[in-house]
C-alpha cells in the first residue's frame, strides 16, 4: 500500500468536504439576512444526511463491482457493498484502503445534493429539502456518479474493464469515453438541471423581479468563494488519486481558469452595469472552477485560462435568463453551474490535448461529450421535477406566504442569524 497516496487521497477528502460549509456560507451570504439560516442549514442538513446515506447504501449505488466487460447501464446496486463491510479489508497489491475511496467519493456526492439548495433560497421547508435531498441522491445523483466515476481500469495494461455507460460503455460503442476528471456532468451539470426544475416547482419569491433582493452580506459570499476555491484543489488534483504530474496539472488548471473567470466576470460586469461587484468576483470565480472541474488534467493552462475567460464572461451574462425567463432560481444554480458544467463539458470536445477537435482529434470526443452532458441534464431535471412536484402536492414544499415575507429562520429554525440587541427587560 502506498501511504502517500493514501495520505494524499485522505487530505484530499477533507478539503472537499470543507467546501460543503464553505458553499453555506457563499449562500447564505446570498440571500435576506431573515433566511441565512435556513439557507445554511440547507447545506449542513446535506452533510447529515447524505453521509448516513453514502455509508447505508450509496456508495453500494454508485460504484457496484461487477464483472469485466460489464457496462453498469442506469441504475445498479452491489449488495455486497450495503454497510461498507465488504471494503473493510485492503486487498493485497492494494494502492490505498478501499475506505479512502470511499470517503473522497462521499464529500462529492454531499456537495452536489447541497449545490441544488441555492435554486429555492428564501421559500422552501427544511423537512421537504431534507426529504428531496434524500430521494435525489438516491434515485438521481448516486446513479449518476456510477455512469460517470465508476471504471474498471486493468492496471497491467491501463485499459477499461467494466464501468458506467459514460465511461467504459461510451469507450467500447465510440472508442473514446466521456472525459470528466471530477465531476462536471455528474456534479454541476446534475445540479444544476436539479436547480431548475425545483426552481419551476416551488414557482417565484414573492415580488420576484430584478434587483428585488440583494445580498445581505457580501463579506460571506467572499469567505464562501474562498473557502470553495481551496476545497476546489481538492476536488480536481485529488481525483488523480495520487500525488503525482496529472495531479499537478489540475492543480495549476484550477488556480488559472478560476482566476481568468474571475477578471472576466468583473469585466462584464463594468460594462454593463458600471460597477465590478465583490459579488460579482466570488461569482466569478466559482463560474470558472465549475468549467474547469471536468477539463482539469485535460488541458494546458493556457486553454485553462481561455476556458475561464470564455466562462466568466458567458455566466456573468447567463444569470440574467432567470429574468427573462420567468423562473426563480435564487441564487443562480442554473446560471452557474448547469452553463458552467456545460461549457466545461463541451470545451473539452474542442481543447483536450490529442483528442479534442482542434487539438489533432476528429469529432468522436465532442460527439461524447455531448451525449454525456445531455443525458445527465434530462435524467436529472425530470427526476428532480417529479420528486419535487410529489413532495409539493403532498407535505407541502414551501413556506407559507406570510412566513416568506416575516424571514424563514424563525419560522422554521426558531432562530434568528443576527440579534444585534438584548431585546429582554
Amino acid at each position: 500500500m502506498d501511504q502517500g497516496n493514501t495520505a494524499w487521497i485522505l487530505l484530499t477528502a477533507a478539503l472537499v468536504l470543507l467546501m460543503t460549509p464553505g458553499l453555506a456560507f457563499f449562500y447564505g451570504g446570498l440571500v435576506k439576512a431573515k433566511s441565512v439560516i435556513s439557507m445554511m442549514m440547507m447545506s449542513f442538513g446535506a452533510i447529515g444526511l447524505i453521509a448516513v446515506l453514502w455509508v447505508i447504501f450509496g456508495y453500494a449505488i454508485a460504484f457496484p463491482s461487477t464483472a469485466p466487460g460489464t457496462i453498469n447501464l442506469p441504475w445498479v446496486i452491489d449488495w455486497n457493498e450495503i454497510g461498507l463491510q465488504s471494503l473493510l479489508t485492503i486487498p493485497d497489491g492494494a494502492a490505498y484502503p478501499p475506505l479512502a475511496y470511499v470517503g473522497f467519493q462521499a464529500t462529492f456526492a454531499i456537495i452536489t445534493v447541497a449545490l441544488v439548495s441555492g435554486a429555492i433560497a428564501d421559500r422552501a421547508r427544511f423537512g421537504a429539502w431534507m426529504l428531496f435531498a434524500g430521494l435525489w441522491a438516491t434515485i438521481v445523483y448516486f446513479p449518476v456518479a456510477s455512469w460517470v466515476f465508476n471504471f474498471g481500469l486493468n492496471p497491467s495494461t491501463g485499459s477499461f474493464t467494466y464501468g458506467g455507460w459514460l465511461t467504459y460503455g461510451m469507450q467500447t460503442w465510440f472508442g473514446q469515453g466521456l472525459i470528466d476528471f471530477a465531476g462536471g456532468t455528474a456534479v454541476h451539470i446534475n445540479a444544476g438541471a436539479a436547480g431548475l426544475a425545483l426552481a419551476i416547482v416551488l414557482g417565484r419569491r414573492l415580488g420576484f423581479q430584478k434587483g428585488a433582493s440583494v445580498p445581505h452580506n457580501p463579506p460571506f459570499v467572499l469567505l464562501g468563494a474562498g473557502l470553495l476555491w481551496f476545497g476546489w484543489f481538492g476536488f480536481n488534483a485529488g481525483s488523480e488519486l495520487a500525488a503525482d504530474g496529472t495531479a499537478a496539472v489540475a492543480w495549476i488548471n484550477t488556480l488559472a481558469a478560476p482566476a481568468a473567470a474571475l477578471l472576466a466576470w468583473l469585466i462584464v460586469e463594468k460594462i454593463k452595469d458600471g460597477k465590478p461587484t465583490s459579488v460579482g468576483a466570488a461569482s466569478g470565480a466559482v463560474a470558472g472552477l465549475v468549467a474547469i472541474t471536468p477539463a482539469c488534467a485535460a488541458l494546458t493552462p493556457i486553454w485553462a485560462i481561455v476556458l475561464g475567460l470564455v466562462t466568466g464572461a458567458v455566466c456573468a451574462i447567463a444569470i440574467e435568463l432567470k429574468y427573462k425567463w420567468g423562473f426563480d432560481d435564487s441564487l443562480d444554480v442554473v446560471g452557474i453551474h448547469l452553463v458552467g458544467g456545460l461549457i466545461g463539458t463541451l470545451y473539452i470536445g474542442f481543447f483536450a490535448n490529442n483528442v479534442g477537435l482542434f487539438m489533432g482529434g476528429g469529432w468522436t470526443q465532442l460527439m461524447v461529450q455531448a451525449i454525456a452532458a445531455l443525458a445527465v441534464m434530462i435524467y436529472s431535471f425530470v427526476l428532480a421535477w417529479i420528486i419535487g412536484f410529489v413532495i409539493e402536492k403532498t407535505m407541502g414544499f414551501r413556506v407559507k406566504n406570510e412566513d416568506e415575507v416575516a424571514g424563514i429562520d424563525t419560522a422554521v429554525h426558531g432562530e434568528e442569524g443576527y440579534i444585534l440587541a438584548d431585546t429582554k427587560a
